[in-house]
């Protein structure tokens, strides 16, 4: 059997592809063991170099990207935005930005379309100008519903400027109305953070605790052979340490060490320098106090912050819950999480008290939650305003189909000019259209009750023959 004739533009495309997947140096060409490999295996593949390799690369990318371009310019559906910046260590400024859209398999997608370098000032006018122009290079200004950003004051005035210079050029459905949306996981930070910041003493002792033992391995050793004595219990999730950014992690490390409080007993009578980092039972029962009253705001974090699932249709639902639990903090017999809820209450009136309108639609035009899960909703916050509340979203939601209605008639009137059936044309696309805005599970939905009222209808007929 002859040997195997390797074409070596494919084995180049394919090494491109590992190097850009695995995160690899372009230096890895030149490793000496690598080449000999390589060499054994087909002595005849000539490999590049990593200038080669680079050039390589930047083809690949443009290639994909005029792909990627082709994409976003022919799907029918609007394209939601999200954005960050960051910093890097050696004070460089980068920005991200991140394009949202539904596929024609009804696959949510999410594509970054730039990550680049952004030199300052970072002003929100040098934001909104930026984003502008990677905009107008993708070719997609005129098909943008929505952005996503975090909280920074200079994120307001990019978003101003953004929305002006969008709605000039008549891009943005309802003149902009919805097209500013908070980014819900940020905000959830902030009203949690600002609750933390009085979580007690007890929650002090389990860090310090905590930094105690995994100061040296040997009180971890010391540590762990307190379970020996402890019946029932082992040491199988390792002991974790807050970061102060993140409030999440304060949970994760609760997590970690309310499990183990014998264990942190026992040591204790082991080892006296560990006395003064171990909680009391009081502080013990305070802090799984704490650690019950997190855990919906935990759970809500993880669902908002989904990525292979959309989540607008979950946001009105989760923050109605969040309102729910700080509202019943307020009641609750433990003085520390009344202060805590009362603090995070301050926080959740100035980002949500007005619930986003738009993402309020997503949870009407969801089949399994409509337009009565509001009214349930907000009666149970506020049974007054309920009326006012619903009348206000029904009317924001029947003004954004009309706008819809509106632009999709006239596409359809300019296609359709050598129709004679041109009222039967309009009439199906808006129909199509009235499927793809409520979703194909209604449609599907429609016909399993059809075909259930025929089974019954069916079942009806042969008992009535049979009498």
């Amino acid at each position: 059997m002859g040997s195997l004739k390797i074409d070596s533009g494919v084995a180049r495309e394919m090494f491109v592809g590992y190097v850009v997947a695995g995160d690899k140096p372009f230096n890895m060409i030149d490793d000496r063991r690598f080449r000999n490999w390589v060499k054994y295996i087909s002595p005849t593949l000539k490999l590049p170099s990593r200038n080669t390799v680079k050039a390589d690369i930047v083809k690949v990318h443009k290639r994909e990207a005029a792909k990627l371009k082709k994409i976003l310019v022919s799907i029918p559906n609007r394209i939601c935005l999200t954005s960050d910046l960051w910093t890097s260590s050696t004070n460089e400024g980068f920005i991200c930005l991140t394009a949202h859209f539904v596929n024609e398999n009804w696959k949510l997608q999410s594509k970054i379309l730039n990550f680049c370098h952004m030199p300052p000032p970072h002003t929100g006018f040098e934001l909104s100008s930026k984003i502008f122009t990677l905009l107008n290079e993708w070719k997609v200004d005129k098909k943008i519903f929505s952005i996503t950003l975090d909280n920074a004051s200079s994120n307001d005035t990019c978003v101003e400027h953004l929305k002006s210079t969008l709605d000039v050029h008549g891009s943005l459905l309802c003149g902009g109305e919805f097209f500013h949306v908070r980014w819900s996981a940020h905000i959830l930070n902030f009203i949690i953070q600002n609750g933390m910041k009085i979580c007690g003493d007890a929650v002090c002792k389990i860090r310090e605790g905590i930094k105690f033992l995994r100061k040296s391995e040997s009180r971890m050793v010391k540590f762990k052979e307190c379970f020996e004595d402890i019946e029932g219990l082992e040491y199988t999730t390792a002991l974790c340490l807050d970061v102060p950014t993140r409030w999440n992690s304060l949970y994760a490390m609760l997590a970690s060490a309310i499990p183990y409080k014998k264990a942190f007993e026992m040591y204790k009578v082991k080892e006296a320098g560990f006395r003064e980092y171990c909680p009391s039972s009081d502080e013990w029962r305070r802090t799984e106090k704490i650690y019950d009253f997190l855990l919906p705001f935990y759970e809500t974090t993880k669902l908002m912050s989904g990525t292979s699932y959309p989540t607008s249709n979950l946001y009105f639902l989760q923050v109605w819950q969040i309102q729910l639990i700080l509202m019943n903090s307020l009641k609750n017999d433990e003085v520390l999480i009344r202060i805590m809820g009362e603090k995070m209450m301050i926080k959740f009136k100035k980002y949500w008290e007005q619930y986003s309108v738009v993402l309020a639609f997503e949870a009407v035009l969801d089949p399994r939650f409509k337009l009565n899960t509001l009214v349930h909703c907000y009666n149970e916050i506020d049974p007054i305003s309920v009326k006012d509340k619903v009348e206000h979203v029904k009317s924001k939601l029947y003004k954004f189909f009309e706008v819809y209605d509106q632009n999709f008639s006239t596409t359809v009137e300019t296609s359709s000019q050598l129709s004679s059936n041109f009222s039967q044309a309009t009439s199906f696309a808006i129909g199509t259209q009235l499927i793809k805005i409520v979703g194909v599970s209604i449609f599907i939905y429609l016909i399993i009750c059809v075909f259930y009222f025929s089974c019954f209808l069916i079942h009806i007929l042969f008992v009535m023959q049979r009498i």
